[in-house]
């Protein structure tokens, strides 16, 4: 099941790529404004599309990447309270 507020992603090294090329499509298009003129800025929108959106949803979805699986929420409370715990450790079997 997926959270629909999540912005992880399958793993890290795909979510470090995201934000690779994020950030260097954000940075080309302002440093390619003096020598092409504003069709340097064609590149902003792909920045955020990998960014999904803005660079802050990129930070808390590696957050998200880096916390999936080691942290569990639960809401079992009638009130309404959920609580977060750590999920217990998986041992690799030789």
């Amino acid at each position: 099941m997926t959270d629909r507020h999540s912005f992880a992603s399958a793993s890290l090294p795909r979510h470090l790529a995201r934000g690779a090329l994020g950030f260097g499509a954000l940075a080309g298009s302002l440093l390619l404004v003096p020598a092409v003129g504003p069709a340097g800025l064609l590149l902003a929108p792909l920045g955020l599309l990998a960014l999904r959106g803005c660079p802050m949803c990129w930070t808390v979805g590696l957050l998200q990447t880096i916390s999936n699986g080691r942290l569990r929420r639960s809401c079992a409370d009638a009130e309404g309270r959920c609580e977060l715990t750590l999920a217990a450790r998986h041992t690799r079997s030789q």
